[in-house]
């Protein structure tokens, strides 16, 4: 199975690259335009000198079974418009794209083609969160925060507080009625924004603070008299009169406690299988995205 990892970033590195590159059966092939990262990664995992490139057009020419993505969200409408044309199932680091009109079209076109697509929401497969899922939701919270971080909204929005509005959407327990945002721009930079998700006997509320004064991660999920509490994805506390927690094993990966290995095979094992994955679902995150985006843009005119 020839599979391609298009850009050889932070997360790449940390994360992607040392489940793919253990993976049996799997022919890694690497393409970043820069020749020192790509000789220096492409020697740490041992591969040849055939499998490393430096343009897009000479990995095409490998035949590949599968690509993921991981390349600066500016270049990927570009990079992913390629791949589907040429018919080869993507897996995409979040998100799609800046621009909800751009990833409105990556998802038709994949359907178009008939050729998988899917975004790297690995929060959904993390095991504390997925958890999460089978307890009682009548009020979920969810936190993200950030030391020294304002940012322009949009790029703040879809490369960050989308994990925590795609979270909030994979957790509510039923349709939502009503959406409210709240924000803090100064400047022209994003401080801080809460998405209020509501619906029939749930309140959801994402939040997410650029200026926390500390870097942290909890989600909180309650209802019947109990509470779930997973703290920075590696910690689960019970709370039923009494808190149980429960930690992270010494030797869990942390690609695997963060739901990266899983959502990896997933993708992998549904290529395979011949099963062309739908980028709908993920679509409806964007969707939600620039909602939030044009009414932080407009608290902040």
């Amino acid at each position: 199975m020839k599979v391609g990892c298009i850009g050889l970033g932070d997360i790449a590195q940390k994360a992607y690259l040392p489940v793919l590159g253990g993976q049996p059966g799997v022919e890694l092939h690497l393409q970043t335009r820069t020749p020192a990262t790509l000789a220096r990664v492409a020697d740490g995992l041992h591969l040849p000198a055939a499998q490393a490139h430096t343009d897009l057009d000479s990995l095409l020419a490998q035949d590949l079974d599968a690509a993921f993505v991981h390349a600066p969200t500016a270049v990927h409408p570009e990079i992913v418009t390629r791949l589907l044309a040429a018919g080869v199932p993507t897996y995409v680091d979040k998100p799609l794209a800046y621009e909800l009109a751009d990833s409105q079209r990556l998802v038709a076109l994949a359907e178009e083609r008939n050729v998988g697509l899917a975004v790297g929401f690995n929060r959904r497969h993390a095991p504390g969160y997925a958890q999460c899922a089978d307890h009682p939701r009548e009020l979920i919270l969810m936190q993200k925060n950030r030391i020294g971080l304002p940012e322009e909204p949009r790029a703040m929005i879809l490369d960050d507080f989308i994990h925590v509005v795609d979270t909030l959407r994979f957790l509510v327990p039923g349709p939502v009625d009503d959406i409210t945002v709240r924000a803090r721009v100064e400047d022209g930079l994003l401080h801080h924004v809460v998405l209020q998700l509501a619906g029939d006997g749930f309140t959801a509320l994402g939040v997410m603070n650029r200026l926390s004064g500390s870097a942290e991660e909890i989600l909180e999920v309650s209802g019947q008299d109990t509470k779930r509490q997973v703290v920075n994805l590696a910690e689960v506390i019970d709370h039923k009169g009494q808190p149980t927690v429960r930690r992270r094993g010494d030797w869990v990966p942390v690609a695997r406690q963060r739901g990266i290995e899983q959502a990896v095979l997933t993708f992998l094992d549904a290529v395979r299988a011949g099963k062309v994955l739908s980028a709908r679902d993920a679509l409806a995150t964007h969707e939600l995205c620039e909602r939030v985006v044009r009414a932080v843009q407009e608290r902040g005119a």
